[in-house]
C-alpha cells in the first residue's frame, strides 16, 4: 500500500511542481513545495521529468496570467502543456488560456469538442484515431505523461502533455480589439483580411460563394471541415467561373473535423457534393517531404463536373473555427481545366513551387531537351505515368541520367497515347494482366489491379521495373496522370528477384524453387537470357498434356522440371535482346544459344498481329520464336534485370516426351536415385570380380 501511494505521488509530481509555480503566494503552494523538498528522491525524479517535458516559457506565461492562476487555485481544470520541442518549433505568440478547459478530464473522458478558457471560449476538437492516439486539434496527447491531482479546494485537475502548441484563430494587430471573436467558417470567409492567416487571401472564392448563395453551408452549426482555395489558385482567368454550387459543396466535409496530423491518410471522406447524380469524395495525404495535400475524387460526374482526381497543396492548415476547421489550399478542387503539359509546368514544375510532387520528373524532361514535353502536348489524348520525386533518388538512375538517348527511351516508356483511368485499366484487367502500348508502339506496359475500392493496389511493369501507383487518376482536360513510386525502364533487381515478384511469372518461379533451379539466378557475375513462360502458357500445357503438366509441378518430378527450365535459360557473357535474336536469325536460319546442359536452337521472327488484349483495337508488330516447328509468341520482350534479360513467352519450350519415358512410364526423382544406386552397385560388383 505504501509503495502504491509512493507511485501515485511520483506520478503527480510534475503537475504539483507546476502548481507550486502558479500558487507561490498560497498556503497550498507552500505545502506542496514543502512536500517536494522533504522527499529528496521524489524531488530529483520530478526535476528530471520537469526539465525534459516542461518548458520554462509555459510556466512563465501561467505565472503572468491572473485568470490561469485563479483557475489553478480555485477550480477544476484540464491543462494541455506543450513539450520543449513543441515550443522550439513554434513561431508566434502562445495563448495560455487556449490550453486550459475548466473541467477535469482524463484522456478517455475527453468528448469530441470542449470549450477553452480563452475569450469567447473557442472550441478545442478532440480526435481519436484507429491507433488509439488522441489529438487536441493538431496536437497529440502523450499518454505516458498524463498527471492527475486534487488542489486545496478539493478540485480535481488533469495535465496532458502534447506535442504541438495549440494555435487559436486570432486577428491581425491592426484590427480593432474584439472585432472578431470565435468566428464560424462563414465569418472567417467574410473577415479573412482581418485574420492572422499570413499572406493568403480568399476574395475570389468568397465572391463565388456569395454569387452562388452558398453562405449557409459555411455558417451551419456542427463540426465540419472546410477547404478554401486561395486567390493564387485563380490565376487562370476562366477558373473562377467554373466554381458553381456543386463545386462549393465539394469543398466541405460535413459532420467531420479533420486536422492533418490526426487524419487517416488516403481515406476518402464523403463531401457535401455526394448525391445520386454526382458523387465526390475528399481525402488527405502526405508526401515524404512533409507537405500535405488534399484531393477530390469525382467518382460519378456530369457534363460540368468530369470524373477524376484533382490535387491541391494545403498552404495553411488546421485553422480552428466555431463550427469546425479550415484548411487553405492552393487551387480549387473538382475543376479540371488544364492539359497534362500545363499540369506538369504550372502545378509541379514551375519556379514558385520547387517542392512539387513531380518536380524531378519535370526537371529530367527539361534536362533532356524538353522534346518529350512537346510530344505530350501534341497528343489529343494522353496518360502519363509520372515517377514521384523519391523515385528519382535510386542509385541505378544516376548512371544513365546524362545519357540523352537512353533517357529519352525511358521517358517515352511513361507515356500512353490514350485516356487510361483506373476504371479502364480494371476493364482491361478483367481476365488477364492488361497490356498497353506506350508512345513507342514496340514498348508495352503491363497493368495489374488487386483489390477493390480504396483498398485497390495498382501495379505497372515496364522495362523490367514493377512500380506501384501511389496516386491514380489525376484528371486533366486531355488525359490522366498517375503518380508511381519507381522509374520504369531502370532495372533494380536480379533475374531471381523479378521472377519472384512478377505475378505473370509465378508458376515458373514455383517450379524453379522446388527443383532448386532458381538458386543460380541471383548470381550477378553471370549474364542470363531467360525465356520465361507466363502462367497462362503453363495453363495451356494442362490442356495439351494434362498428365505431363500435373507432374511438372510435383516434387517427385523435380529432376524433369529442372531440366526443362534449363532449356529456357541461356548463359553467356552477354544478354540477347529480342531484336538481337531477330537479326541473328536473318543471318543464319537457326540461332544456337548456350544453355546449362546443351544448347538451344531457335529462330526469332517479326510478325504482325494483334495485341494480346481483347480490348485493343489497333494492330501490333511483335516477335515469335520458332522452336521444334512450333511458333511461340513473345508476350513481353526485353524485361531487363541487373544480371540479365527476360523474354516472357506464351508457351513453354516443352513436348510430352520430356517427361514420358519408354513404355509410357514416368521417372520420378526418387526412382532415378534408385536406378543410379543399382547401377553403381552393379559396377562395383563387376570390378570386385
Amino acid at each position: 500500500m505504501i509503495e502504491h501511494h509512493r507511485r501515485r505521488l511520483s506520478a503527480s509530481a510534475a503537475l504539483l511542481l507546476l502548481c507550486c509555480c502558479c500558487w507561490a503566494s498560497t498556503a497550498a503552494g507552500a505545502e506542496l513545495a514543502d512536500k517536494l523538498r522533504d522527499d529528496t528522491e521524489l524531488s530529483q525524479s520530478t526535476a528530471k521529468t520537469f526539465r525534459r517535458i516542461m518548458p520554462v516559457r509555459f510556466y512563465s506565461l501561467l505565472e503572468q496570467n491572473p485568470v490561469a492562476n485563479s483557475t489553478l487555485s480555485l477550480r477544476s481544470c484540464t491543462i494541455f502543456v506543450p513539450t520543449n520541442e513543441a515550443f522550439q518549433r513554434h513561431r508566434g505568440s502562445t495563448h495560455v488560456l487556449y490550453h486550459i478547459i475548466t473541467v477535469a478530464l482524463s484522456k478517455d473522458q475527453l468528448p469530441k469538442t470542449v470549450s477553452s478558457d480563452m475569450d469567447g471560449n473557442p472550441p478545442l476538437y478532440i480526435t481519436k484515431n484507429r491507433n488509439g492516439d488522441v489529438y487536441v486539434n493538431n496536437a497529440r496527447i502523450i499518454p505516458s505523461l498524463t498527471v492527475e491531482l486534487t488542489n486545496r479546494e478539493g478540485k480535481r485537475q488533469v495535465m496532458h502533455i502534447i506535442d504541438e502548441v495549440l494555435e487559436p484563430l486570432t486577428t491581425l494587430p491592426t484590427a480593432k480589439p474584439d472585432a472578431i471573436t470565435n468566428p464560424d467558417a462563414y465569418q472567417f470567409l467574410q473577415q479573412a483580411d482581418l485574420l492572422n492567416i499570413g499572406d493568403n487571401r480568399v476574395r475570389t472564392y468568397r465572391s463565388q460563394v456569395a454569387l452562388m448563395k452558398k453562405e449557409t453551408i459555411y455558417s451551419a452549426p456542427g463540426t465540419h471541415t472546410f477547404l478554401l482555395p486561395v486567390d493564387e489558385g485563380f490565376k487562370l482567368s476562366t477558373r473562377s467561373s467554373l466554381v458553381d454550387a456543386k463545386v462549393i459543396d465539394g469543398h466541405v466535409i460535413p459532420n467531420t473535423v479533420i486536422f492533418t496530423a490526426a487524419s487517416q491518410h488516403d481515406e476518402p471522406k464523403t463531401s457535401a457534393a455526394f448525391e445520386d447524380l454526382l458523387k465526390v469524395t475528399v481525402s488527405f495525404f502526405k508526401q515524404k517531404d512533409g507537405k500535405m495535400y488534399v484531393k477530390s475524387n469525382t467518382i460519378i460526374g456530369d457534363a460540368k463536373h468530369p470524373q477524376g482526381v484533382v490535387l491541391a497543396e494545403i498552404v495553411k492548415a488546421n485553422i480552428p473555427v466555431r463550427n469546425g476547421v479550415v484548411h487553405l489550399i492552393h487551387r480549387p478542387l473538382m475543376i479540371i481545366d488544364t492539359t497534362v503539359t500545363q499540369f506538369l509546368q504550372k502545378n509541379f514544375g514551375c519556379n514558385d513551387n520547387e517542392n512539387g510532387a513531380l518536380r524531378k520528373f519535370y526537371e529530367v524532361i527539361m534536362d533532356n531537351g524538353g522534346a518529350v514535353l512537346d510530344d505530350i502536348n501534341n497528343l489529343a489524348e494522353v496518360t502519363i505515368l509520372a515517377p514521384s520525386n523519391d523515385a528519382w533518388n535510386a542509385s541505378s538512375i544516376n548512371n544513365i541520367v546524362r545519357d540523352r538517348k537512353k533517357m529519352s527511351e525511358i521517358l517515352n516508356m511513361h507515356i500512353i497515347k490514350e485516356r487510361l483511368n483506373v476504371e479502364k485499366i480494371r476493364q482491361k484487367n478483367a481476365n488477364m494482366i492488361a497490356q498497353v502500348p506506350t508512345v513507342n508502339n514496340r514498348t508495352f506496359l503491363y497493368f495489374n489491379v488487386r483489390g477493390e475500392g480504396s483498398d485497390a493496389v495498382i501495379t505497372v511493369e515496364g522495362g523490367g521495373v514493377n512500380a506501384t501507383v501511389v496516386q491514380a487518376d489525376v484528371a486533366q482536360t486531355n488525359g490522366f496522370v498517375h503518380i508511381i513510386d519507381r522509374v520504369l525502364g531502370v532495372p533494380h533487381t536480379t533475374v531471381l528477384g523479378k521472377l519472384e515478384s512478377d505475378p505473370m511469372m509465378s508458376d515458373t518461379y514455383k517450379m524453379g524453387h522446388f527443383s532448386n533451379f532458381n538458386d543460380q539466378l541471383n548470381n550477378t557475375q553471370r549474364r542470363y537470357t531467360f525465356f520465361v513462360p507466363r502462367d497462362k502458357g503453363w495453363q495451356k500445357t494442362e490442356l495439351d498434356y494434362p498428365s505431363a503438366h500435373k507432374k511438372l509441378f510435383m516434387r517427385d518430378f523435380a529432376y524433369h522440371s529442372k531440366a526443362i527450365l534449363e532449356r529456357h535459360l541461356v548463359i553467356a557473357d552477354r544478354v540477347f535482346t529480342i531484336k538481337d535474336l531477330a537479326q541473328m536469325s536473318l543471318v543464319s536460319d537457326t540461332v544456337l544459344l548456350p544453355t546449362f546442359r546443351d544448347s538451344l536452337k531457335i529462330k526469332v521472327e517479326e510478325e504482325a498481329g494483334h495485341l494480346h488484349d481483347e480490348y485493343a483495337s489497333h494492330e501490333w508488330t511483335g516477335y515469335v520464336i520458332i522452336w521444334n516447328y512450333k511458333k511461340i509468341n513473345v508476350y513481353r520482350p526485353d524485361v531487363e534485370c541487373t544480371n540479365g534479360i527476360i523474354h516472357v513467352i506464351d508457351y513453354p519450350l516443352l513436348e510430352e516426351k520430356d517427361i514420358v519415358v519408354s513404355g509410357g512410364s514416368y521417372l520420378t526423382e526418387s526412382s532415378i536415385c534408385i536406378m543410379l544406386a543399382n547401377l553403381i552397385m552393379i559396377t562395383v560388383a563387376k570390378f570386385l570380380n
